[in-house]
């Protein structure tokens, strides 16, 4: 075995200090706190609320598709045109956003990014680069439950299927089925699944899928152009992850707003 070298042999410095960074370190994850707080409030009521999420040609994104058989008697001003697949039974009590929901939630909790956010936001583990770590053990995500983080692709899955359905739920807010409609809620629908695209698309694991285990990327010419393009798509993932969720509760308070007559009932709606 060869001799230590000088500077494996060096005392590392006894820095009681928690860190000796001097800017604003605590700024984002206070902010990151704020608003996740703010989304899972938000989004806990609109899902146990069971009200107002139809609108016309529009569906909110937290009950699409909407999967009770009494979704239009939930809702009465619904016409009939936004996603609905009866799979839930009338008897089904509470809002059939609960069961939506665990897909979009599922693919968040799990996502790279936004472990990091919320680990160091809520946990403080750690709460910066270079800021010391206040807990005494660090078992990574190797235990129950973190090791449940793994089930992310799988969730990423289950995301491009239900934004599939969330495109869907745009194209009939511009009446695809119904002869042609143009309002702010078809703009506000699309918008939302194109961010929710460039969220899913963007994701780690998604550029792990299109361009992973390949040792030659020449004899793969159309997964190496996929890969590129989701790799520029990755390097703005985390703004496309708040952008997205930011616009998902947004586009729900619309069609809320809307259903509840708040906006009015002009053609522009």
């Amino acid at each position: 075995m060869a001799a230590p070298t000088a500077a494996e042999t060096r005392p590392r410095a006894a820095i009681e200090a928690r860190t000796l960074r001097t800017d604003h370190w605590r700024r984002a994850p206070a902010i990151s706190a704020i608003v996740l707080t703010a989304f899972v409030v938000y989004a806990s009521w609109a899902a146990f609320y069971g009200k107002n999420f139809f609108y016309k040609w529009y569906i909110s994104p937290f009950y699409s598709p909407c999967i009770a058989t009494d979704c239009a008697a939930r809702d009465a001003g619904n016409v009939g045109v936004a996603a609905h697949w009866a799979l839930v039974p009338s008897w089904w009590s509470l809002s059939p956003a609960i069961i939506v929901l665990i897909v979009p939630l599922g693919f968040r909790l799990t996502c790279y990014y936004y472990r990091r956010t919320y680990y160091r936001a809520f946990w403080q583990s750690p709460p910066g680069c270079a800021v010391a770590e206040p807990h005494k053990r660090y078992t990574g995500e190797t235990r129950f439950p973190l090791i449940l983080q793994n089930a992310h692709r799988y969730f990423l899955y289950l995301g491009i299927l239900l934004n599939g359905i969330l495109t869907y739920d745009a194209a009939l807010g511009f009446g695809a089925d119904t002869g042609g409609h143009v309002g702010l809620g078809s703009f506000v629908l699309l918008i939302n699944a194109v961010l929710l695209w460039l969220y899913s698309l963007s994701c780690h694991s998604c550029r792990h899928i299109v361009g992973g285990r390949l040792k030659h990327f020449s004899k793969h010419p159309i997964r190496f152009r996929m890969w590129g393009f989701v790799s520029k798509l990755n390097a703005r993932h985390n703004q496309f992850a708040w952008a997205s969720l930011v616009w998902v509760a947004l586009t729900d308070l619309y069609v809320r707003l809307a259903a509840a007559g708040w906006l009015g009932h002009g053609g522009w709606i």
